[in-house]
């Protein structure tokens, strides 16, 4: 068996921490794996001017899979987001973010199973956007008042953000959605819009999700409206499977999901496209626990997971998968986040839970 050459992106703040955890979890489910470490964040910054290094970017293009630690977005460097760079840099425009209950965690659900595939480079997130009072604002409002037919005009000195929706990345990103149903042992697809209201995006995003749809007459398919979905995952989320949804839509609702199944804290995540993918937990880089070796590890393990069934090691990624599980529902060597009391004093810290699990591992290979 030939290594797999991955990137593997140490991050800042709690980044380096989880990243070591996640690798010693990885590497104990025996997949030959040759990591390429690179760095990104506001660590790197200080000494290069950039958070994100044109080698980190290489070794992703060369590669085409890494696996990411959390980032902090600088403030005030002109980076709107070291995340969203790279989605749009490398075309990554589906993100796949499982949300899946498991026995120990703390929520008021159980059994949840659901994947929220979100479209990544159009919508709200493309960046398009004109500062109040700005020469080209001013000069686009005038033009907007003139040839709108809404019957309130655009206030002069506001600011302004444009919702591009094309049928070309909406038919790539509802494709994924039911490609991963199909491949996944999925039962239904959802496609979820605002078309009642915006007529010309949204209603672009649902046409061409009916004519992917009949594509694939083995998967289930509706739409629904996205204020209305918010309150059907939290009444009935057992109905709902695969959901597709645009940029904004898919950040929203993906944390709605997450705190389905218990936070951000079990969370993974992944952003793919043609030519490559970056796996990353959901949440944040928690600067502030940086060094304490506290955090808890689970969602950048379990993206670790999703990475290895991208690569093609299906059995690995499912004993993974199980070591978690079995570490977590035993509730004895996890963080102090996954303790009944936050200050319970059993709690242990990243690396032993990361060990927990490699203990698990390695069980479950012998068997």
């Amino acid at each position: 068996m030939s290594n797999c050459k991955v990137t593997l992106i140490t991050g800042d703040g709690t980044g380096p921490e989880l990243a070591e955890a996640a690798r010693k979890c990885i590497e104990a489910t025996g997949v030959p794996i040759e990591w390429d470490v690179k760095e990104a964040g506001v660590d790197v910054m200080k000494r290069e001017g950039t958070p994100l290094p044109e080698e980190t970017i290489k070794s992703i293009r060369r590669n085409r899979v890494a696996l990411k630690a959390p980032i902090t977005t600088p403030v005030g460097t002109g980076f709107r987001s070291v995340n969203v760079f790279l989605r749009q840099e490398l075309d990554l425009y589906a993100c796949l973010r499982p949300c899946k209950s498991y026995k120990g965690v703390r929520s008021r659900y159980e059994n949840i199973d659901l994947v929220i595939v979100r479209e990544n480079t159009e919508d709200l997130y493309a960046g398009i956007e004109f500062e109040r009072k700005g020469d080209d604002t001013i000069e686009l409002i005038d033009w907007l008042n003139r040839h709108t037919t809404a019957s309130r005009k655009i206030d002069p000195a506001a600011g302004i953000s444009i919702k591009p929706i094309s049928e070309k990345a909406t038919r790539r990103i509802v494709r994924f959605a039911f490609d991963y149903a199909r491949a996944f042992g999925r039962k239904k697809v959802t496609s979820v819009h605002k078309a009642n209201i915006m007529k010309f995006t949204d209603g672009l995003w649902l046409e061409v999700s009916r004519e992917v749809a009949k594509a694939y007459p083995d998967i289930e398919f509706e739409d629904r409206i996205v204020d209305n979905m918010c309150m059907q995952l939290v009444q009935k989320p057992e109905l709902y499977d695969v959901l597709v949804l645009p940029n904004l839509y898919g950040d929203i609702l993906s944390d709605l999901a997450a705190g389905l199944v218990g936070g951000l804290g079990v969370a993974p995540g992944a952003n793919i496209g043609e030519n490559g993918a970056v796996f990353e937990a959901t949440h944040g880089s928690a600067p502030k626990y940086k060094g304490l070796n506290k955090v808890n590890p689970t969602a950048v393990i379990l993206s670790g997971m999703l990475m290895l069934g991208h690569l093609g090691f299906g059995k690995e990624a499912q004993i993974l998968e199980r070591a978690v599980a079995a570490v977590i529902e035993e509730g004895k060597d996890v963080t102090y986040d996954m303790k009944l009391h936050r200050d319970d004093p059993t709690a242990v810290g990243t690396q032993e839970m990361a060990e927990a699990i490699v203990a698990k591992i390695h069980k479950f290979r012998r068997a």
